[in-house]
């Protein structure tokens, strides 16, 4: 069992960066994958960016590459996600997941944090 607490979210202007943090304990979680989700109001939740056990594969969804950077340190048990040239439309619960399986149809995530908030003001 893993579990996953995200930290450092809060509220910034637009154009400010933030960096978020999501410390896995119950056991090591460097062989699997990891990944942001996010999720506005209204919103369905979305993939932000993923990040492989071993760091070197990164994927982002357009609307935030080249903003986003995700990394993880696997001696620390932690993943990381920092958040440059903030938007407004950025605003969201952000969640952590880990250890993916591809179900035929969509990926599917073990393990969730319980979210943190970001919200950028114009």
């Amino acid at each position: 069992q893993v579990q996953l607490v995200e930290s450092g979210g809060g509220l910034v202007q637009a154009g400010g960066s933030l960096g978020l943090s999501c410390r896995a304990s119950g056991r090591a979680f460097g062989g699997v994958y990891a990944a942001w989700f996010r999720q506005a109001p209204g919103k369905e939740r979305e993939f932000v960016a993923g990040v492989s056990w071993s760091g070197s594969d990164t994927r982002y969804a357009d609307s935030v590459k080249g903003r986003f950077t995700i990394s993880r340190d696997n001696a620390e048990n932690t993943l990381y996600l920092t958040l440059d040239s903030l938007k407004p439309e950025d605003t969201a619960v952000y969640y952590c997941a880990a250890d993916r399986t591809f179900t035929g149809t969509e990926w599917q995530y073990k393990y969730w944090g319980q979210g943190t908030q970001v919200t950028v003001s114009s």
